[in-house]
């Protein structure tokens, strides 16, 4: 019975995977349709996914601040801005200027302070790293992490010296040329990871729906 079980998601699987891809190439209404109740099907069911994920992080929060584990003030601190932020949003709606003021005055400076201590953690990482492995990779990752800092930093000596302008266009273009091309990069292998798996799973080679 378990192998019948794997052939009828197999068969499910590849049929609504082949059913979009033919949306999407071939001009029939009909096609078009069913792509397009697919797809809302899918968003029904990510809706229901992240409905599920906030309940379970509701859950695991409650838990800590009803045992007052280690660190709970905290987890009552997003508790209470869950239900704030929850209720303001399903009153007044999610285009509401105070939910648009928590976003901008709360979420982003948090998240602008996050990145903040990322590039700090990074830029320890790669002077350790220099320190105990002294190899070509390992100076032109601390050289570039200290050049891109101070293009970006402010400069004592005044904006508009050799020094500063230089250090700006060496920023720029590590960031513009160097940084993007590799982000284009990893980009290509996720979209070609994307398209191997999907194929997998159109030709049933990979079940996880079946696990």
């Amino acid at each position: 019975m378990k192998i019948w079980g794997y052939i009828l998601w197999a068969t499910v699987a590849v049929s609504t995977g082949i059913l979009v891809l033919l949306g999407y190439f071939v001009d029939n209404p009909a096609i078009h349709n069913v792509r397009l109740l697919i797809l809302q099907w899918a968003t029904i069911l990510a809706a229901v996914a992240l409905f599920l994920g906030l309940a379970n992080l509701w859950s695991v929060h409650w838990k800590k601040v009803s045992d007052q584990e280690k660190g709970w003030p905290y987890s009552a601190v997003l508790m209470l801005f869950f239900i704030v932020t929850l209720a303001i949003g399903l009153v007044f709606g999610p285009d509401c200027p105070i939910v648009a003021n928590l976003f901008n005055y709360i979420q982003l400076p948090v998240e602008a302070s996050l990145m903040a201590l990322l590039m700090v953690a990074l830029v320890v990482a790669g002077f350790r790293m220099a320190t105990q492995r002294r190899d070509v990779v390992s100076m032109m990752f601390v050289g570039t992490a200290i050049i891109v800092l101070l293009g970006y930093s402010p400069w004592v000596i005044g904006g508009n010296g050799f020094v500063p302008e230089t250090m700006g266009y060496l920023r720029v273009w590590l960031t513009q040329v160097w940084s993007a091309a590799g982000a284009r990069g990893i980009l290509i292998g996720v979209a070609l990871g994307s398209i191997t798996t999907g194929l997998r799973i159109l030709l049933a080679v990979d079940r996880p729906y079946g696990d």
